[in-house]
């Protein structure tokens, strides 16, 4: 799991950040290893806790006020990323729910804004907010986990090959050009974040629509808080068996009964190939539904 974490977040610092970077163009800054000038952290309103992504909303509200932002590659710092599946999904729902809910409080106001030209409002709310915070996280599940596997079953519907192909293709391509190390990994990395659409789907609806759970905030647990004290604990440990239940995860295991229903029908009954992918992501989800990732082994 770390490994793929590793591999979204190289294309979110060495595509998304440095090409911003590059560009002079606007680029969200993640609230890691960031340095701000308190005269753009007070012209631009300060800090406000309206979404769980105070980080993002500051540096919209900055680039509004014509604020620019530099990306430094060169520098190195140490960052914790979540040991868990549970806390990686805590994780995910708070920065998906709050980029979208982001989208809803500050649609309006960048559109009447008067200090940026239409380009950056366009990169802006479309580009940046709508399509990549809002769009992408529901089109991914709704496409990969509901109509491919839908349309093995349904004969009539054909979909095209840039659909099947070419599309996923190039985001591969994407996110492998800064990652040619974990080139070998990109079957793995496709089908986890496929599982993680759900969650991210559901997170994008829950802050576009500004429902009861808006704005929950789960602090993302890390291990390091844990071991910092015990140099002893092991990282690797059998599960208490009070733990095994709050290990398994029942919409994963769900989905994964309806793509395994789909790829057997496929299989036996069906005229396109699509099984193939489908079981594979099936087991993808049974695997994450039974908690089979993260730094505690399964019950034994």
């Amino acid at each position: 799991m770390t490994r793929i974490q590793k591999m979204s977040l190289d294309y979110h610092f060495k595509v998304e950040q440095e090409s911003g970077s590059f560009m002079h163009a606007f680029f969200g800054f993640n609230g890691t290893a960031g340095v701000w000038r308190v005269s753009a952290i007070n012209e631009s309103g300060g800090w406000k806790d309206r979404t769980t992504v105070e980080d993002m909303d500051l540096a919209v509200r900055a680039c509004l006020k014509e604020w620019e932002f530099l990306y430094v590659g060169d520098i190195r710092v140490k960052s914790e990323l979540p040991s868990t599946f549970k806390a990686y999904r805590h994780q995910q729902h708070r920065w998906t729910c709050g980029a979208a809910n982001l989208f809803r409080k500050m649609g309006w106001e960048i559109v009447t804004n008067k200090g940026v030209s239409i380009w950056k409002k366009w990169h802006l709310l479309y580009s940046f907010l709508f399509v990549r915070r809002v769009i992408a996280p529901i089109l991914t599940f709704l496409f990969y986990c509901v109509v491919i596997p839908l349309s093995a079953m349904v004969p009539e519907v054909h979909i095209p090959v840039w659909g099947l192909v070419y599309i996923p293709t190039a985001i591969t391509v994407m996110n492998a050009i800064r990652n040619p190390g974990s080139l070998h990994l990109m079957p793995f990395w496709i089908l986890f974040e496929n599982v993680m659409s759900m969650h991210r789907m559901r997170a994008a609806l829950t802050g576009l629509l500004e429902t009861a759970h808006v704005n929950d905030w789960v602090v993302t647990e890390k291990v390091g808080d844990l071991v910092k004290d015990d140099f002893d604990v092991p990282l690797l440990e059998p599960l208490k068996p009070t733990e095994c239940v709050e290990r398994i995860y029942i919409p994963e295991l769900l989905l994964a009964l309806y793509l395994l229903i789909c790829a057997s029908y496929d299989y036996v009954l069906g005229s396109q190939t699509y099984f193939m992918y489908i079981y594979l992501q099936a087991l993808a989800f049974i695997v994450l539904g039974f908690g089979f990732v993260g730094m505690k082994t399964p019950c034994s």
